[in-house]
């Protein structure tokens, strides 16, 4: 059976995508979070995203397409990883908790 699509690209990841490098080379020795913090501001502050907002369009329509080929040759939407609703998980002891607990019993058999 094929893989199940991947979700497209936002406008903004697409455009942060192309302006990365221009980012680092603006501000040398950026770290990683700095760049999605400046790229963050510079594009709040763009006038004109509707390059980016048609590609992004695009490749939406054509992940839409995908997604409609994907379902009909068998696949199933719940395919891509996502828990199930209704799993539970196993809580884990904590080891502080269980040393709590043992104290406690060595407590009450010195009495």
């Amino acid at each position: 059976m094929a893989e199940k699509p991947k979700r497209p690209l936002s406008a903004y990841m697409l455009w942060l995508n192309s302006a990365r490098e221009q980012i680092k080379k603006e501000n040398p020795g950026i770290k990683v979070t700095e760049i999605a913090k400046k790229g963050g501001e510079l594009w709040r502050g763009m006038k004109d995203k509707s390059e980016w907002e048609y590609k992004a369009a695009k490749m939406k329509d054509e992940y839409n397409k995908q997604m409609q080929d994907f379902e009909r040759n068998g696949g199933s939407k719940d395919v891509g990883g996502k828990k199930k609703k209704g799993a539970k998980k196993v809580a884990k002891k904590s080891k502080k908790k269980d040393s709590e607990d043992e104290d406690d019993e060595s407590g009450d058999e010195s009495d």
